[in-house]
Protein backbone atom coordinates (compact mmCIF):
# COMPACT_ATOMS: atom_id res chain seq x y z
CA UNK A 1 0.00 0.00 0.00
CA UNK A 2 1.56 3.29 -1.13
CA UNK A 3 1.33 6.19 1.27
CA UNK A 4 0.45 8.64 -1.48
CA UNK A 5 -2.63 6.57 -2.40
CA UNK A 6 -4.19 6.42 1.05
CA UNK A 7 -7.34 8.56 0.86
CA UNK A 8 -9.44 7.50 3.84
CA UNK A 9 -11.81 4.96 2.32
CA UNK A 10 -14.37 3.18 4.50
CA UNK A 11 -13.76 5.34 7.56
CA UNK A 12 -17.41 4.98 8.56
CA UNK A 13 -17.26 1.18 8.48
CA UNK A 14 -14.01 1.20 10.45
CA UNK A 15 -15.57 3.55 12.99
CA UNK A 16 -18.57 1.25 13.40
CA UNK A 17 -16.27 -1.72 13.99
CA UNK A 18 -14.27 0.32 16.50
CA UNK A 19 -17.48 1.30 18.32
CA UNK A 20 -18.64 -2.34 18.44
CA UNK A 21 -15.29 -3.41 19.90
CA UNK A 22 -15.45 -0.69 22.56
CA UNK A 23 -19.07 -1.57 23.36
CA UNK A 24 -18.20 -5.22 23.91
CA UNK A 25 -15.23 -4.27 26.07
CA UNK A 26 -17.41 -1.93 28.13
CA UNK A 27 -20.28 -4.39 28.56
CA UNK A 28 -18.40 -7.68 29.05
CA UNK A 29 -17.09 -7.14 32.63
CA UNK A 30 -20.63 -6.51 33.88
CA UNK A 31 -21.50 -10.14 33.12
CA UNK A 32 -18.53 -11.58 34.98
CA UNK A 33 -19.04 -12.73 38.55
CA UNK A 34 -18.46 -9.87 41.05
CA UNK A 35 -15.26 -11.36 42.46
CA UNK A 36 -13.58 -11.14 39.05
CA UNK A 37 -15.30 -8.28 37.20
CA UNK A 38 -12.53 -5.77 37.97
CA UNK A 39 -9.84 -8.05 36.61
CA UNK A 40 -9.80 -6.60 33.02
CA UNK A 41 -9.56 -3.02 34.30
CA UNK A 42 -6.90 -3.78 36.92
CA UNK A 43 -4.81 -5.73 34.41
CA UNK A 44 -4.91 -2.85 31.92
CA UNK A 45 -4.23 -0.35 34.71
CA UNK A 46 -1.02 -2.19 35.65
CA UNK A 47 0.19 -2.62 32.06
CA UNK A 48 -0.77 0.80 30.69
CA UNK A 49 0.06 2.55 33.95
CA UNK A 50 3.55 1.08 33.90
CA UNK A 51 3.98 2.19 30.32
CA UNK A 52 2.71 5.71 31.04
CA UNK A 53 4.82 6.12 34.17
CA UNK A 54 8.00 5.09 32.38
CA UNK A 55 7.23 7.45 29.47
CA UNK A 56 6.77 10.45 31.79
CA UNK A 57 9.92 9.64 33.75
CA UNK A 58 11.96 9.26 30.54
CA UNK A 59 11.65 12.96 29.73
CA UNK A 60 14.65 14.99 30.81
CA UNK A 61 15.18 18.73 30.65
CA UNK A 62 18.16 18.35 28.30
CA UNK A 63 16.48 15.79 26.02
CA UNK A 64 16.75 16.80 22.38
CA UNK A 65 17.96 20.32 23.01
CA UNK A 66 20.81 21.85 21.03
CA UNK A 67 23.78 21.29 23.32
CA UNK A 68 26.11 23.62 21.42
CA UNK A 69 24.26 26.93 21.31
CA UNK A 70 27.36 28.67 19.96
CA UNK A 71 26.73 26.92 16.63
CA UNK A 72 24.03 29.41 15.66
CA UNK A 73 26.60 32.21 15.90
CA UNK A 74 29.42 30.32 14.20
CA UNK A 75 30.27 31.91 10.82
CA UNK A 76 31.01 28.57 9.14
CA UNK A 77 27.70 27.16 10.30
CA UNK A 78 25.78 30.23 9.10
CA UNK A 79 27.48 30.01 5.69
CA UNK A 80 26.29 26.41 5.23
CA UNK A 81 22.69 26.96 6.32
CA UNK A 82 20.08 25.40 4.01
CA UNK A 83 17.38 27.40 2.28
CA UNK A 84 14.10 27.55 4.23
CA UNK A 85 10.58 28.39 3.10
CA UNK A 86 8.28 29.72 5.84
CA UNK A 87 4.67 28.82 5.01
CA UNK A 88 1.51 30.11 6.68
CA UNK A 89 -1.99 29.08 5.60
CA UNK A 90 -4.38 31.88 6.61
CA UNK A 91 -8.14 32.19 6.40
CA UNK A 92 -10.05 35.11 7.93
CA UNK A 93 -7.11 36.24 10.05
CA UNK A 94 -7.62 40.02 10.07
CA UNK A 95 -7.02 40.12 13.84
CA UNK A 96 -3.51 38.70 13.68
CA UNK A 97 -2.17 39.02 10.13
CA UNK A 98 -0.27 42.27 10.69
CA UNK A 99 1.39 40.94 13.83
CA UNK A 100 2.23 37.74 11.95
CA UNK A 101 4.05 39.65 9.20
CA UNK A 102 6.00 41.58 11.83
CA UNK A 103 7.07 38.30 13.43
CA UNK A 104 8.08 36.78 10.09
CA UNK A 105 10.22 39.77 9.18
CA UNK A 106 12.03 39.55 12.53
CA UNK A 107 13.27 35.98 11.96
CA UNK A 108 17.05 35.84 12.22
CA UNK A 109 18.22 33.96 9.14
CA UNK A 110 20.27 34.88 6.05
CA UNK A 111 17.81 36.81 3.90
CA UNK A 112 18.95 35.17 0.67
CA UNK A 113 18.19 31.75 2.17
CA UNK A 114 14.75 32.56 3.56
CA UNK A 115 11.48 32.99 1.68
CA UNK A 116 8.27 34.01 3.43
CA UNK A 117 4.91 32.84 2.07
CA UNK A 118 1.35 33.46 3.24
CA UNK A 119 -1.43 31.51 1.54
CA UNK A 120 -4.73 33.39 1.72
CA UNK A 121 -7.14 30.47 1.63
CA UNK A 122 -10.39 32.13 0.54
CA UNK A 123 -10.65 34.71 3.32
CA UNK A 124 -13.93 36.64 3.47
CA UNK A 125 -12.88 39.28 5.98
CA UNK A 126 -10.27 42.05 5.59
CA UNK A 127 -7.34 39.63 5.37
CA UNK A 128 -6.85 39.96 1.55
CA UNK A 129 -6.81 43.78 1.73
CA UNK A 130 -4.40 43.80 4.65
CA UNK A 131 -2.12 41.33 2.88
CA UNK A 132 -2.08 43.49 -0.24
CA UNK A 133 -1.00 46.52 1.78
CA UNK A 134 1.59 44.52 3.69
CA UNK A 135 2.94 43.05 0.46
CA UNK A 136 3.37 46.58 -0.92
CA UNK A 137 5.19 47.78 2.18
CA UNK A 138 7.24 44.63 2.67
CA UNK A 139 8.21 43.06 -0.69
CA UNK A 140 9.86 40.11 1.08
CA UNK A 141 6.39 38.77 1.88
CA UNK A 142 5.01 36.52 -0.87
CA UNK A 143 1.23 36.09 -1.00
CA UNK A 144 -0.68 33.34 -2.81
CA UNK A 145 -4.47 33.64 -2.93
CA UNK A 146 -6.80 30.67 -3.29
CA UNK A 147 -10.50 31.01 -4.12
CA UNK A 148 -13.03 30.13 -1.43
CA UNK A 149 -13.83 26.40 -1.26
CA UNK A 150 -10.72 25.44 -3.22
CA UNK A 151 -10.69 22.15 -1.34
CA UNK A 152 -8.10 20.24 0.64
CA UNK A 153 -8.27 22.45 3.73
CA UNK A 154 -4.95 23.48 5.23
CA UNK A 155 -3.21 20.64 3.39
CA UNK A 156 -4.53 21.95 0.07
CA UNK A 157 -3.33 25.45 0.90
CA UNK A 158 0.16 24.22 1.77
CA UNK A 159 0.35 21.96 -1.29
CA UNK A 160 -0.62 24.85 -3.55
CA UNK A 161 2.60 26.73 -2.80
CA UNK A 162 5.08 23.83 -2.88
CA UNK A 163 5.74 24.12 -6.62
CA UNK A 164 6.51 27.82 -6.19
CA UNK A 165 9.18 27.27 -3.56
CA UNK A 166 12.48 25.39 -3.54
CA UNK A 167 13.71 25.46 0.04
CA UNK A 168 15.36 22.37 1.49
CA UNK A 169 13.28 22.83 4.63
CA UNK A 170 9.74 24.06 5.30
CA UNK A 171 8.84 25.96 8.46
CA UNK A 172 5.07 25.71 8.96
CA UNK A 173 3.34 28.28 11.17
CA UNK A 174 -0.23 29.18 12.08
CA UNK A 175 -1.42 32.74 11.61
CA UNK A 176 -1.43 33.43 15.36
CA UNK A 177 2.13 32.19 15.82
CA UNK A 178 4.50 34.25 17.91
CA UNK A 179 8.13 33.23 18.04
CA UNK A 180 11.56 34.27 19.20
CA UNK A 181 13.68 35.74 16.44
CA UNK A 182 16.38 33.02 16.69
CA UNK A 183 14.05 30.03 16.92
CA UNK A 184 14.52 28.98 13.28
CA UNK A 185 18.32 29.01 13.60
CA UNK A 186 18.11 26.85 16.71
CA UNK A 187 15.62 24.43 15.19
CA UNK A 188 17.69 24.05 12.01
CA UNK A 189 20.84 23.45 14.06
CA UNK A 190 19.06 20.76 16.08
CA UNK A 191 17.71 19.09 12.94
CA UNK A 192 21.02 19.08 11.10
CA UNK A 193 23.23 17.97 13.99
CA UNK A 194 20.73 15.41 15.27
CA UNK A 195 19.85 13.92 11.89
CA UNK A 196 16.15 14.62 12.35
CA UNK A 197 13.66 14.80 9.47
CA UNK A 198 11.36 17.17 11.33
CA UNK A 199 11.45 19.34 14.44
CA UNK A 200 8.26 20.17 16.31
CA UNK A 201 8.55 23.16 18.64
CA UNK A 202 6.81 22.85 21.98
CA UNK A 203 3.58 24.81 21.90
CA UNK A 204 2.96 27.43 24.57
CA UNK A 205 0.04 29.74 25.33
CA UNK A 206 0.38 33.52 25.27
CA UNK A 207 -2.96 34.24 27.00
CA UNK A 208 -2.80 31.66 29.79
CA UNK A 209 -3.65 34.33 32.40
CA UNK A 210 -6.97 35.08 30.70
CA UNK A 211 -9.10 32.45 32.45
CA UNK A 212 -8.86 28.87 33.78
CA UNK A 213 -9.68 27.38 30.36
CA UNK A 214 -6.66 29.09 28.81
CA UNK A 215 -4.47 28.24 31.80
CA UNK A 216 -5.35 24.55 31.61
CA UNK A 217 -4.58 24.53 27.88
CA UNK A 218 -1.11 25.88 28.68
CA UNK A 219 -0.63 23.06 31.16
CA UNK A 220 -1.99 20.53 28.68
CA UNK A 221 0.55 21.62 26.04
CA UNK A 222 3.40 21.27 28.52
CA UNK A 223 2.07 17.84 29.50
CA UNK A 224 1.86 16.82 25.85
CA UNK A 225 5.48 17.84 25.24
CA UNK A 226 6.62 15.82 28.26
CA UNK A 227 4.80 12.74 27.02
CA UNK A 228 6.01 13.17 23.43
CA UNK A 229 9.63 13.58 24.48
CA UNK A 230 9.31 10.68 26.91
CA UNK A 231 7.87 8.41 24.23
CA UNK A 232 10.74 9.32 21.92
CA UNK A 233 13.38 8.75 24.61
CA UNK A 234 11.73 5.41 25.39
CA UNK A 235 12.08 4.35 21.74
CA UNK A 236 8.51 5.17 20.81
CA UNK A 237 6.75 7.60 18.48
CA UNK A 238 6.61 11.40 18.52
CA UNK A 239 4.26 13.56 16.47
CA UNK A 240 3.87 16.90 14.75
CA UNK A 241 1.51 19.49 16.19
CA UNK A 242 0.82 21.76 13.19
CA UNK A 243 2.07 25.11 14.39
CA UNK A 244 5.85 25.45 14.64
CA UNK A 245 6.92 22.41 12.63
CA UNK A 246 10.16 22.36 10.65
CA UNK A 247 10.02 19.72 7.89
CA UNK A 248 12.58 18.37 5.46
CA UNK A 249 11.16 18.86 1.96
CA UNK A 250 12.62 15.66 0.49
CA UNK A 251 11.12 13.62 3.30
CA UNK A 252 7.76 15.34 2.77
CA UNK A 253 7.85 14.57 -0.95
CA UNK A 254 8.89 10.96 -0.33
CA UNK A 255 5.71 10.32 1.65
CA UNK A 256 3.33 12.01 -0.77
CA UNK A 257 3.12 15.59 0.47
CA UNK A 258 0.31 16.95 2.64
CA UNK A 259 -2.78 14.72 2.65
CA UNK A 260 -5.84 16.65 1.46
CA UNK A 261 -8.19 13.88 2.64
CA UNK A 262 -7.73 14.62 6.32
CA UNK A 263 -8.84 17.40 8.68
CA UNK A 264 -5.63 17.27 10.76
CA UNK A 265 -2.69 17.57 8.39
CA UNK A 266 -0.11 17.41 11.20
CA UNK A 267 -1.33 14.16 12.75
CA UNK A 268 -1.65 12.50 9.35
CA UNK A 269 1.83 13.63 8.31
CA UNK A 270 3.23 12.29 11.58
CA UNK A 271 2.21 8.78 10.56
CA UNK A 272 3.55 9.28 7.04
CA UNK A 273 6.92 10.27 8.45
CA UNK A 274 6.81 7.34 10.87
CA UNK A 275 6.11 4.87 8.07
CA UNK A 276 8.91 6.24 5.90
CA UNK A 277 11.36 6.11 8.82
CA UNK A 278 11.68 9.89 8.99
CA UNK A 279 12.23 10.70 12.70
CA UNK A 280 10.52 13.66 14.41
CA UNK A 281 11.96 15.39 17.47
CA UNK A 282 10.23 17.64 20.01
CA UNK A 283 12.18 20.80 20.92
CA UNK A 284 11.32 22.21 24.36
CA UNK A 285 12.94 25.67 24.10
CA UNK A 286 12.28 28.04 22.59
CA UNK A 287 8.60 27.22 22.07
CA UNK A 288 6.16 28.39 19.45
CA UNK A 289 3.63 30.69 21.08
CA UNK A 290 -0.06 30.73 20.15
CA UNK A 291 -3.46 31.69 21.50
CA UNK A 292 -5.54 29.32 23.59
CA UNK A 293 -9.23 29.27 22.77
CA UNK A 294 -11.13 31.32 25.30
CA UNK A 295 -14.53 29.61 25.72
CA UNK A 296 -15.87 26.12 26.31
CA UNK A 297 -17.76 26.13 23.01
CA UNK A 298 -14.59 27.03 21.09
CA UNK A 299 -12.65 24.40 23.03
CA UNK A 300 -15.10 21.62 22.18
CA UNK A 301 -15.24 22.69 18.53
CA UNK A 302 -11.44 22.54 18.32
CA UNK A 303 -11.13 19.25 20.21
CA UNK A 304 -13.78 17.53 18.10
CA UNK A 305 -11.66 18.22 15.02
CA UNK A 306 -8.52 16.99 16.76
CA UNK A 307 -10.28 13.82 17.95
CA UNK A 308 -11.73 13.05 14.54
CA UNK A 309 -8.44 13.66 12.76
CA UNK A 310 -6.61 11.53 15.31
CA UNK A 311 -8.94 8.60 14.78
CA UNK A 312 -8.92 9.03 11.00
CA UNK A 313 -5.19 8.41 10.79
CA UNK A 314 -5.40 5.17 12.79
CA UNK A 315 -8.27 3.98 10.59
CA UNK A 316 -6.39 4.97 7.41
CA UNK A 317 -2.95 3.58 8.20
CA UNK A 318 -3.57 0.60 10.47
CA UNK A 319 -2.50 -2.05 7.89
CA UNK A 320 0.88 -0.32 7.60
CA UNK A 321 1.15 0.30 11.36
CA UNK A 322 1.05 -3.45 12.03
CA UNK A 323 3.37 -4.28 9.14
CA UNK A 324 7.13 -4.82 9.19
CA UNK A 325 7.65 -1.11 8.50
CA UNK A 326 7.61 -0.51 12.27
CA UNK A 327 9.65 -2.12 15.00
CA UNK A 328 7.81 -4.17 17.61
CA UNK A 329 8.53 -1.55 20.26
CA UNK A 330 7.00 1.24 18.17
CA UNK A 331 3.95 -0.97 17.65
CA UNK A 332 3.67 -1.44 21.42
CA UNK A 333 4.05 2.31 21.98
CA UNK A 334 1.34 3.11 19.42
CA UNK A 335 -0.96 0.44 20.87
CA UNK A 336 -0.62 1.81 24.41
CA UNK A 337 -1.18 5.36 23.19
CA UNK A 338 -4.23 4.30 21.17
CA UNK A 339 -5.74 2.44 24.12
CA UNK A 340 -5.27 5.36 26.52
CA UNK A 341 -6.16 8.20 24.15
CA UNK A 342 -9.04 6.74 22.15
CA UNK A 343 -10.25 3.38 23.48
CA UNK A 344 -10.40 4.23 27.20
CA UNK A 345 -12.78 7.25 26.83
CA UNK A 346 -15.24 5.28 24.67
CA UNK A 347 -15.11 2.13 26.82
CA UNK A 348 -15.50 4.20 29.99
CA UNK A 349 -18.50 6.01 28.53
CA UNK A 350 -20.21 2.73 27.59
CA UNK A 351 -19.27 1.21 30.95
CA UNK A 352 -20.92 4.17 32.68
CA UNK A 353 -24.12 3.87 30.62
CA UNK A 354 -24.34 0.12 31.27
CA UNK A 355 -23.82 0.68 34.99
CA UNK A 356 -26.76 3.10 35.01
CA UNK A 357 -28.98 0.62 33.18
CA UNK A 358 -28.03 -2.28 35.43
CA UNK A 359 -27.91 -0.20 38.63
CA UNK A 360 -24.33 -1.37 38.92
CA UNK A 361 -21.01 0.26 39.70
CA UNK A 362 -18.74 1.30 36.78
CA UNK A 363 -15.95 -1.24 36.41
CA UNK A 364 -13.23 0.64 34.56
CA UNK A 365 -12.52 3.12 37.35
CA UNK A 366 -9.11 1.56 38.27
CA UNK A 367 -7.81 2.17 34.74
CA UNK A 368 -9.29 5.67 34.60
CA UNK A 369 -7.73 6.60 37.95
CA UNK A 370 -4.31 5.40 36.78
CA UNK A 371 -4.65 7.31 33.48
CA UNK A 372 -5.57 10.54 35.26
CA UNK A 373 -2.80 9.95 37.80
CA UNK A 374 -0.18 9.64 35.07
CA UNK A 375 -1.57 12.80 33.45
CA UNK A 376 -1.30 14.67 36.76
CA UNK A 377 2.35 13.63 37.05
CA UNK A 378 2.98 14.85 33.48
CA UNK A 379 1.23 18.16 34.30
CA UNK A 380 3.50 18.62 37.32
CA UNK A 381 6.66 17.69 35.44
CA UNK A 382 5.87 19.90 32.45
CA UNK A 383 4.99 22.97 34.47
CA UNK A 384 8.02 22.50 36.71
CA UNK A 385 10.43 22.89 33.82
CA UNK A 386 12.00 26.14 32.69
CA UNK A 387 10.33 27.84 29.74
CA UNK A 388 11.87 30.46 27.46
CA UNK A 389 8.39 31.39 26.33
CA UNK A 390 5.43 32.58 28.42
CA UNK A 391 5.59 31.48 32.05
CA UNK A 392 3.87 28.19 32.68
CA UNK A 393 1.16 28.00 35.37
CA UNK A 394 2.44 27.05 38.79
CA UNK A 395 2.38 23.25 39.33
CA UNK A 396 0.63 23.57 42.68
CA UNK A 397 -2.04 21.15 43.90
CA UNK A 398 -5.01 23.35 42.93
CA UNK A 399 -3.78 23.93 39.38
CA UNK A 400 -2.94 20.27 38.81
CA UNK A 401 -6.29 19.17 40.22
CA UNK A 402 -8.12 21.65 38.02
CA UNK A 403 -6.16 20.64 34.91
CA UNK A 404 -6.79 16.95 35.61
CA UNK A 405 -10.53 17.57 35.91
CA UNK A 406 -10.35 19.69 32.74
CA UNK A 407 -8.73 16.74 30.94
CA UNK A 408 -11.95 14.78 31.42
CA UNK A 409 -13.47 16.69 28.48
CA UNK A 410 -11.80 14.09 26.24
CA UNK A 411 -14.10 11.49 27.83
CA UNK A 412 -16.99 13.43 26.30
CA UNK A 413 -15.43 14.56 23.02
CA UNK A 414 -14.03 11.23 21.84
CA UNK A 415 -17.19 9.12 22.42
CA UNK A 416 -19.23 11.86 20.70
CA UNK A 417 -16.91 11.80 17.68
CA UNK A 418 -16.93 8.00 17.47
CA UNK A 419 -20.73 7.93 17.44
CA UNK A 420 -20.77 10.76 14.89
CA UNK A 421 -18.27 9.05 12.60
CA UNK A 422 -20.25 5.82 12.85
CA UNK A 423 -23.65 7.34 12.07
CA UNK A 424 -22.94 10.11 9.57
CA UNK A 425 -20.89 10.44 6.43
CA UNK A 426 -18.14 13.01 6.77
CA UNK A 427 -17.71 15.99 4.48
CA UNK A 428 -14.14 17.21 4.81
CA UNK A 429 -14.21 20.85 5.91
CA UNK A 430 -11.27 22.74 7.41
CA UNK A 431 -12.86 24.24 10.52
CA UNK A 432 -10.26 26.76 11.58
CA UNK A 433 -9.72 27.98 15.11
CA UNK A 434 -10.67 31.65 15.46
CA UNK A 435 -7.83 33.92 16.56
CA UNK A 436 -8.65 37.00 18.62
CA UNK A 437 -5.25 38.67 18.59
CA UNK A 438 -4.21 38.12 22.20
Amino acid sequence: MALAKISGENRRIKSILFLIFCALAGIFPHFIEPSKNLFPSITLAVLLGGYGLRVVLQDRRDNYQLQKEYLIKDEKFVETLPKVDVLVAARDEENVIERLVSRLLSIEYPEEKLSLWIIDDGSQDRTPDLLQKLRTNFPRINVLSRPLMSGGGKSGALNSVLNKTDGEWLFILDADAQLQSNVLLRAIALALHGGWSAVQLRKSVVNCDLNPIASYQAMEMAMDAVIQRGRLAFGGVSELRGNGQLINRKKLESCGGFNEQTITDDLDLSFRFLLTRSPIVIMWDPPIQEEAVETLSALFRQRKRWAEGGLQRFFDYWPLLISKRLSNFKKIDLSCFFLLQYVLPVVSFIDFIVSLILFDMPLYWPLSIVAFGISSLAFWKGCSQHSEGPSLPSPNFINILGATIYLAHWFIVIPFIVFKMSLFRKTLIWEKTDHIGS
